[in-house]
Formats: C-alpha cells, structure tokens, sequence
C-alpha cells in the first residue's frame, strides 16, 4: 500500500554532515505530514523533527535544533533531513514516518520506513 524509504545513511566522523531521504510510493493522502524519529543503541526511540504538508509547521528536538534541518518536496513526495554538526550521540538508526499532523508523538504516525543506519565516530 503506502511504502516509505530511508536512505542516505552511512559513517561520518564528528562535526561532518549527512542528508538522508525519505520517498514515499503507493496510495497517498491527499495532505499528510511527516517526521523523523530514531533510536539508538540501548535507548528508546525518540522525535528528531516533523513537517506538516504546506511546511508551515516544523518542530525540532531540543537535541538536534540548529543543526539538522528538515524539508519536503511534495512533487517528488520525498522528505528530506539535512544533517550538520553530527556528534557521536546522533549515532542511530533513523526512521521517517507519514501522519496526518505534525506532532511529537510516534501515536501520530501511520506507516513508518525500515530505517537507516547513522554512525558518528570521535
């Protein structure tokens, strides 16, 4: 039905940078939004950042503000998620998910990707 894609990852060394993608295929609504969540080893998965459908909302963690920078482009239905300033604690596997708002929630979201594997070495 709804399938969503994650690539992009890979290893990095501290203080480099990483964009990872997110495409979407299948039946589609007509407005939906998206986010990025990850987990890292030993942790629970935690909100990175969403966007809503026209971009007029953007949340980011306390974590991550001022160095990733979440964007979408609708015609390609593909979300994108521009890493900077990595740091060995950004180290995860991250996952993209579609829900109709956005929100913090991972309750919110329902299809989410497979994953992609974010390595930051020291």
């Amino acid at each position: 039905q709804v399938q969503l894609v994650e690539s992009g990852g890979g290893l990095v060394q501290a203080g480099g940078s990483l964009r990872l993608s997110c495409a979407t295929s299948g039946r589609t609504f007509d407005r939906y939004a998206m986010g990025w969540f990850r987990q890292a080893p030993g942790k629970e998965r935690e909100f990175v950042t969403a966007i809503s459908w026209s971009g007029g909302i953007i949340v980011y963690a306390d974590s991550v503000k001022g160095r990733f920078t979440i964007s979408r482009d609708n015609a390609k239905n593909t979300v994108y998620l521009q890493m900077n300033s990595l740091k060995p604690e950004d180290t995860a596997v991250y996952y993209c998910a579609r829900g109709t708002i956005a929100t913090k929630l991972p309750a919110g979201y329902d299809y989410w990707g497979q994953g992609t594997q974010v390595t930051v070495s020291s």
